[in-house]
């Protein structure tokens, strides 16, 4: 029988300490606190400022560490669909799953977009969510992309958070609504 390895007790606590952080980081932007200050973190999660700089050299630390949580819940989220299911059986889920999932990551997108542009972090962990919503559509349409990539683009980008917010934000519709949108334009482009 193996004896399981023995955590030092520092360890344990500093990694406490830099899940609390996180999760301080990501509740504050969930309640709207798109741009929350370290002093604001530091305190929902329990810890001082100096404790949150030594875990995290800068902001861009810690969005990055945010960022890779929020991708590490987006994969716990997903569940792959059937490519052998029915076209009409693959896009309903499909696009279920997709409304589903933007909806769990609107308020870390909304956060992200303010920054995104002066952050290297959150530039790579767009691209990150486009390769996986990419690899998703290749693995549920299979047959009908095929070696179209005109075809996976358009479908790309209509699947997107971009497209998403324009939906739900821009123009005010109804999780159902932005659902029913995202279906008809992936069953317009498949078939």
């Amino acid at each position: 029988m193996t004896t399981p390895p023995r955590v030092d007790g520092r360890t344990a606590r500093s990694e406490r300490t830099r899940n609390a952080i996180v999760d301080a980081h990501l509740r504050l932007i969930a309640e709207g606190d798109l741009r929350p200050t370290a002093d604001r973190i530091a305190k929902l999660a329990g810890v001082s400022l100096r404790a949150l700089w030594s875990h995290f050299a800068d902001m861009e630390a810690l969005m990055a560490a945010s960022g890779q949580r929020v991708l590490e819940q987006r994969d716990v989220s997903y569940q792959p669909i059937a490519p052998d299911l029915p076209l009409a059986e693959r896009i309903e889920s499909f696009c279920r799953q997709r409304a589903r999932m933007l909806e769990e990551i609107a308020p870390a997108a909304r956060a992200s977009a303010l920054k995104e542009p002066f952050s290297s972090a959150l530039q790579r962990y767009r691209r990150v969510h486009v390769a996986r919503v990419r690899d998703e559509l290749t693995s549920t349409f299979a047959e009908e992309i095929g070696a179209d990539e005109e075809l996976l683009n358009a479908l790309t980008a209509i699947s997107l958070w971009p497209t998403w917010s324009t939906w739900r934000e821009a123009m005010d519709l109804p999780v159902e609504v932005a659902q029913a949108a995202l279906a008809r334009g992936v069953r317009a482009l498949l078939t």
